[in-house]
Parts: C-alpha cells; structure tokens; sequence
C-alpha cells in the first residue's frame, strides 16, 4: 500500500507523523546516552572499590597477603578491576555505535523530511494560485455576462420607444455589442483557465503528491529499520564482553579453589614461632623435712639459697602460682656476647645449679615491664638495629629477609655498575655519543654504595651466623626457605661469604672488575669494526615514558614504537633506533621487544 494515493489528502496528519518518529528516534538515543553513563559510572565506583580494598604497600596489609586467602581475595579485586573494564567497553561501543551514528542519521533525516514536505508546500501553494485564477476569471465572465444582458435589455428597450431618437438607438445598440463581445472573451478566457486548472489539479493529486508522499514513506520504512538495527547492536554490545566477564569470574572462582588451609597454618606457624623449648616440670620441693635436700638436675632449687630464709607461700599465693607456669614465657635470648654454655638451648653443665622458685616468680614479675617495652617499640619506638628485642626465631627471619634484601641491593648495582661500564666502554669506541669522563663520578658513586652495601650485608650475616648457631637444627623446608635466595644469586652470596671470611677484612673486587671490562672490550671491538648502521633485527613498543638524560640514551614516550637493532646482553639495556639520525639505549624493562627470528644478527643474549 502506498501512501501516494491512499493518504494523497493526509498532507497535515503525515507532517505530525513524521515528526513524531523523530521524536521517538531521539528518546531512544537519549535512553542509550544515559545507559552508558550508567555504564562508565559502574565501573568507576568498581574501580574506586577494587582500589580502596587494595594494599597499602610498605604497611602491615601488605605483609598479610602472603596467606592463600588474601592472595585470593586480591586476585578478586584485580578481577573486578577488568570487570570494570569491560564495561567501559560496552559504553565506549554504544556511544560510537549507536549513539553518535543515531544523532548523525538524526541530522540527515531532519534534512530529508524538511525538503519533502517543502515540496509538498510548494506544489500546495501552485494548485491554490491556480484555483484562485479559476476564480477570478469565473467571477469576471459572470459580470461580463450580466453586464452583456443589461446592455441587450436596454437596447431593446430603446429600440421600442418612439420618441427615442435613431441615434440614441444606435449608441445603444452599439453599446450592447460591446458588452457582448466581452462576455464572450470572458468565457473563451474561463474555459482556457478552467481547462488549465482541471490539468494541474490532475498532475498535483496523481503525480505530484503521490510521488512526494512515497519518498516520505520511504524515508519513515528507512527510519523504522534503522532504530531496528540499532537496538539488535544494543544486545550485541552486551553479548560480545560477556565471555570476557565469564573469564573474569572462572579467574575470581580459580583464584577461590586455590585456597589452601594448610599453606595458611604453616605461615602462622612461620610468622609467629618463638623458637624457645617449652619449660620442664617443676619439682616438688618439702619445706617440712629439715633434713638436707639432694640437688638433682632436673630441681629448680639453688644452692645459693642454703643459710638463708626462703620465701614460703601460703595457699593464697600458691593458687596464683600455678596459672602463673601455664602461661610462663620464655626468657629473652641472652646477649650477644654470652658463653656457649649460657645458650638456653645448650647443653647445661653438671656443676649449674638451679634458681630458687621464688626467684622464677621474681624474674616473671620484673619481665613484664620488658614486654610492654617491645610492645611500644612497635607503636613507634626505635627497633634495635639486630631486632634482638625479637624471639630468636622470628629475629633469624627477620635478619635472614635483610640479608637477602641487602643482597639483591648489591646485585642491582653491580649490574647498574657493569652497565654504566659498557657505556663507557661505547662512549670510548665512538666519541660521538658522549663524553667518557662524564660517567667517572656515576661509576664511582656506585662502588662506593656497592662498598656499603657489602659492609652492612656482612655485619647482618655475622648476626644471623650467630643466631643460628643459638637455635636448634631447623627442618629442612625452613632451609630451603632462607637458602632460596642465595640459589638465585651464588655470585653475590659467595663474594660477600668471601669478604667476611677475609683475614684482614679487604676484597678482592678489583681483579674480577678488570676481567669483566676485557670482556666487554672485547665484545664491542666485534661490534664497532663496522661503521654502516646496524640492521633492525626487530621491533619494540614503550611501556612507560623514559627521558634519556646521559648522553647515549635516547628518550622514548609510552606507546610508541621502535626498531631493535641490539637486544639485552644482559646489562639491562636495549639499542633501538626510531629513524636514521635518531638511536640510543633504553633500560630493557621499560619496553616490550619483539624480535623478528630471520633477521640477520638476531639472537638472545642469557
């Protein structure tokens, strides 16, 4: 059906209906705008929620994550911070794929209805100027016609009277035929108009407005289809981040199952073992025989107290004494300057004898201070440097976990040191790229903390050599423990053994120094020989800015791309090229290489 010739007298009513499919086309536009407002604001209170929850870093939160629960729970919030993403995806798509095509076919449709319907006005005022000239020549043969018969009807009348003069006769008859005349011109010029009318009138409703109409109709099927279309894209946003969700919620469920209850207990244990043995049984000591006791080993009464009053308790301080031995604690490790045979762990002498019981009651009355002391150095007193105001066990922990942090220090500046040589070395070969006298200081800063460094390592390894020969032989997983760093670094470990175990306290770096600068010599003597430019053997892409301030350096921006035309050699840096003038070193952590296996020179330096 066609609105051309079924609607052909509907001109108002299709304006008003139109105008209203604009109308609803706009009101979807506007549901699909706040939708992704919605969207982003979602996943920006996700994202600010993931990020309140997450660790502090350097805090005590971030000590507790060790435990399978917390890691769970923080694998949680990263997930849900790529939860979040994804529905920023879905607002991104609908605003580029809905939203912003709508308002733009919006704009177009506007246009096209506007030059339809002006059309159609324009063709409506033709057919009315036409009707008004029909009109007008209509009403003007009516006169002449009326004026033509008042004319006839005079001259007759003239005609017949007598005493009318023949020449008054003739004017009138003259006059008659005049009038005549135009009534006939009249109606020859209405007939011409009328006919005229009749044909426009014809093309207006069977051409004119049926065309202009089936374009409208046209236009508003076009419309229909595309807020169609627009909604099916509206579902298949959706539909395309859901299988990315499911993986984020399978990772959220993983991360759940990898819970593990056990691991858990075992780091309680870790974190919180004292490493005292637990107290032996006391003794029953009889005040109501004054004959002389025999001093057993296994006694706590003391020789000392012979020849003077000991301290008796009544019943009322012996119901206090018992809850007292079930919460005794250990005593504090002794001084770091104390006999072997002072180790409570150690094996005792024969000739020891026992403290007095009421000395024991003594010592738990004045320890107590000493506690609350350790418990305000963690508000915020100072903590001794060898955290001997720890039990033993958690003071090899925590002197262990310094070591290990002192020793990858010392790596991280000896390959700072061994990276700041190479470039030296480049500077030499090719005085082009920089001043070699310039990286002295650098170079010499970094042996001085290296010097520091192995310093504050060895007076920690002396502490810990010492609290480990106090504590009993550990098991063989808390081995494995403290001994996994030193399986990843045996060079670093082996030369601070090696300096501690000096005679006369000095080090030997210097020799492995010079053999390590012949080395590198040697490597870019191969590498300069040639003056031609290196070829690109691939590319990388910047994952964070970095501003080449030394000379030989060159500055990169985040996410930009490169060529590769030397890969890491191990020193931490990567050569790359961003066009012929343009190339320098970057640290290799701060781009992603990708290296193109057929090129010439292309090979992984380990």
């Amino acid at each position: 059906m066609s609105w051309g010739t079924e609607l052909w007298d509907q001109f108002d009513n299709l304006e008003k209906h139109t105008q209203w499919g604009i109308d609803i086309l706009e009101k979807y536009i506007k549901f699909v705008k706040e939708r992704t407002e919605i969207e982003l604001s979602y996943a920006k209170q996700l994202r600010n929620l993931a990020k309140k929850y997450q660790p502090k870093k350097n805090s005590k939160e971030e000590e507790e994550y060790r435990y399978t629960a917390c890691k769970a729970f923080l694998s949680t919030l990263n997930e849900m911070n790529d939860y979040a993403g994804q529905h920023e995806v879905i607002s991104e798509n609908m605003t580029s794929n809905i939203t912003v095509e709508l308002a733009r076919y919006v704009q177009e449709l506007k246009q096209e209805r506007k030059s339809y319907f002006h059309d159609g006005r324009k063709a409506q005022q033709h057919i009315e100027i036409c009707w008004k000239q029909l009109e007008s020549s209509k009403r003007r043969f009516e006169r002449d016609c009326k004026e033509a018969d008042r004319a006839q009807q005079y001259f007759e009348k003239m005609d017949a009277d007598i005493n009318v003069t023949k020449a008054d006769v003739e004017k009138a008859r003259q006059q008659a035929q005049v009038r005549h005349q135009m009534a006939e011109d009249s109606k020859a010029d209405y007939s011409s108009i009328l006919q005229k009318f009749n044909h426009e009138q014809h093309e207006y409703y069977h051409t004119h407005i049926p065309n202009i109409f089936q374009k409208i109709q046209e236009m508003e099927e076009r419309r229909i289809v595309r807020i169609g279309e627009s909604m099916k894209t509206y579902a298949e946003v959706d539909r395309q981040v859901i299988p990315i969700i499911g993986k984020c919620l399978d990772e959220i469920v993983k991360a759940a199952e990898s819970i593990d209850q056990k691991n858990d207990s075992q780091l309680v244990i870790e974190a919180y073992k004292s490493g005292f043995e637990p107290p032996g049984d006391i003794e029953f000591e009889d005040y109501t025989q004054p004959m002389k006791r025999t001093v057993s080993d296994n006694s706590l009464s003391n020789s000392r107290g012979e020849g003077k009053p000991e301290l008796k308790f009544g019943g009322k301080s012996k119901g206090k004494l018992w809850p007292f031995i079930k919460k005794n604690k250990p005593p504090p490790p002794p001084p770091a300057s104390a006999s072997p045979s002072a180790v409570p762990n150690g094996p005792q002498s024969p000739k020891q004898q026992k403290e007095p019981l009421s000395h024991r009651f003594n010592e738990f009355m004045t320890s107590k201070p000493k506690i609350h002391c350790f418990r305000s150095l963690k508000r915020g007193g100072a903590a001794p440097e060898d955290f001997r105001n720890l039990p033993p066990e958690q003071r090899r922990k925590k002197l262990q976990q310094k070591v290990d942090e002192l020793n990858k220090e010392i790596q991280k500046e000896m390959d700072q040191r061994d990276a700041i040589t190479k470039m030296k070395d480049v500077y030499l070969k090719n005085p082009q790229m920089g001043d070699p006298a310039s990286l002295d200081h650098k170079l010499t800063e970094v042996s001085q903390n290296i010097e520091k460094l192995r310093l504050e390592a060895q007076k920690f390894e002396a502490w810990l050599a010492e609290v480990e020969g106090r504590l009993p032989a550990r098991s063989e997983q808390a081995r494995r423990q403290s001994g996994m760093f030193d399986a990843q670094n045996p060079a670093t470990v082996n030369s601070c053994a090696q300096d501690r175990e000096s005679p006369d306290g000095s080090y030997t770096e210097e020799q492995s120094q010079e053999g390590e600068g012949k080395v590198l010599a040697t490597d870019f003597d191969d590498e300069f020989d040639e003056e031609e430019p290196l070829p690109a053997i691939g590319t990388c892409k910047a994952l964070y800015t970095f501003e080449g301030q030394n000379e030989g350096t060159i500055s990169v921006v985040e996410g930009e791309t490169l060529y590769v035309i030397e890969e890491d050699k191990g020193d931490g840096w990567t050569r790359i090229r961003r066009n012929e003038d343009e190339e320098g070193y970057v640290p290799t952590s701060y781009v992603e290489v990708y290296l193109d296996k057929n090129a010439k020179g292309a090979k992984t330096y380990i």
